[in-house]
């Protein structure tokens, strides 16, 4: 999956997968450390993988436990990527909806999700979710649309 998202040339979603990967027990360490880490300003965060049929990953979603005030404006509670050769196929409306399941069982009542306003691909799958419009602005030269999502 990783090497596929790097000759792809896009960013890697969400941010978890930018840890370094050559070892990867390593890798799935760090990953679990931050489930509880506490550092002044650091928001503790859980990443979950999609697999399919044939044991491959083809996904991965990243659940921040709380917010603070930058992730209130860009990013939210959630990411979620599909590797390039999957998407398309309803696999990232799966990821988000298991990954509401795992906010509920965080104990998150509500979350809030953030994408490019060019990015209509997320936009929908977001709103398939039960995504509401809580706002759009511009940052870092982006615009950014935010949506809240109720999971009680």
């Amino acid at each position: 999956m990783l090497e596929e998202w790097k000759y792809s040339k896009e960013e890697m979603v969400p941010f978890s997968l930018k840890y370094a990967t050559k070892d990867f027990k390593k890798f799935i360490e760090t990953n679990e450390r931050y489930e509880t880490y506490s550092e002044k300003d650091f928001v503790c965060h859980t990443t979950f993988w999609l697999i399919n049929d044939a044991s491959e990953i083809i996904g991965t979603s990243n659940i921040r436990h709380q917010l603070n005030d930058s992730l209130l404006i860009e990013n939210g509670h959630i990411g979620c990527g599909i590797k390039p050769s999957c998407r398309g196929k309803g696999h990232a409306t799966k990821i988000l909806a298991l990954s509401l399941e795992k906010a509920k069982e965080l104990g998150l009542n509500k979350v809030l999700l953030t994408c490019d306003k060019i990015n209509i691909a997320s936009q929908k799958v977001i709103l398939k979710n039960g995504g509401t419009l809580r706002r759009e602005q511009i940052v870092n030269g982006k615009v950014i649309i935010s949506f809240w999502i109720d999971i009680d």
